[in-house]
């Protein structure tokens, strides 16, 4: 009895161990750093981490095209006001009196009559 509870002990810890064995080659596997999760970690912290200098640089940029349009705005305000002060100015002018017709409103190269064409 004692003899096969040692066997059968003896054959438990070669189970256990074999099993240990396995597990931790595909723990291996699973953290190498070239085809496993750790490669993938490690790719994505990469990506992030450009990410973030592109946001940055991004930022950067709008931030510079928000100061120009604002200056761009003050300009264009400042003209419209000239432009309605001077539209308003030309309302005080007094009405042009219209201008007569043209007596011959025909534009004539050569004259019909047969005396003017000697």
């Amino acid at each position: 009895m004692v003899l096969i509870s040692d066997m059968l002990l003896i054959a438990g810890a070669l189970g256990a161990g074999f099993y240990c064995y396995i597990l931790s080659r595909r723990l291996r596997r699973f953290t190498d750093l070239e085809k496993g999760v750790g490669g993938a970690v490690a790719v994505l912290s990469v990506q992030v981490d450009e990410l973030a200098q592109s946001l940055k640089s991004a930022q950067s940029a709008a931030t510079g095209s928000v100061a120009t349009l604002s200056d761009v705005s003050d300009r264009a305000e400042a003209a419209a006001r000239r432009l309605e002060l001077l539209v308003a100015s030309l309302h005080d002018l007094p009405a042009a009196a219209p201008a007569a017709p043209p007596e011959n409103p025909f534009f004539v190269r050569k004259p019909t009559d047969p005396e003017a064409r000697q």
